[in-house]
C-alpha cells in the first residue's frame, strides 16, 4: 500500500475507500475530495495506469482485483493503457480550490491528464 496515510479510517476501510475513489476516477475523469485524500487516490491511481500500460496476464489480474467494477478494469486496460503509453508517470493532476464550508478541510480536484 503506497503512502503512509491513514485518513483517520481502520485499514479494511481504508482500503475500499481508495479502491472506491480510484474507481470512480476512472469512471469520471475527475473528482473533487480532500487534499489529503486525492494525494492518496494519485498514488494508487498511477500505480493501475503503469500496470494498465504493461501487457502480461499478472498486470491485468492486478488491475481486475483492484478496480471494483469490471467494464473500468477493461477501460483502464484499453484505453488509458494505450493513451499513456509514451509518457513516464504523471497521468493524473491535482488542484487545490479551498477549504470546505462545513469544517474548513482543504478540498482539491484530482483529475486524469
Amino acid at each position: 500500500m503506497p503512502g503512509t496515510r491513514k485518513l483517520g479510517r481502520t485499514t479494511d476501510s481504508r482500503n475500499a475507500m481508495l479502491r472506491a475513489m480510484v474507481t470512480y476516477l476512472f469512471e469520471n475523469g475527475k473528482i473533487e475530495t480532500t487534499v489529503t485524500r486525492a494525494k492518496e487516490v494519485r498514488s494508487m491511481a498511477e500505480k493501475m495506469v503503469t500496470l494498465g500500460k504493461q501487457e502480461d496476464l499478472h498486470a491485468k489480474r492486478q488491475i481486475f482485483s483492484y478496480i471494483t467494477k469490471e467494464d473500468i478494469a477493461k477501460k483502464v486496460i484499453d484505453e488509458y493503457g494505450p493513451k499513456y503509453a509514451d509518457r513516464n508517470g504523471g497521468y493524473t493532476r491535482i488542484y487545490k480550490i479551498g477549504p470546505r464550508r462545513g469544517d474548513a478541510a482543504e478540498m482539491a480536484i484530482i483529475e486524469l491528464v
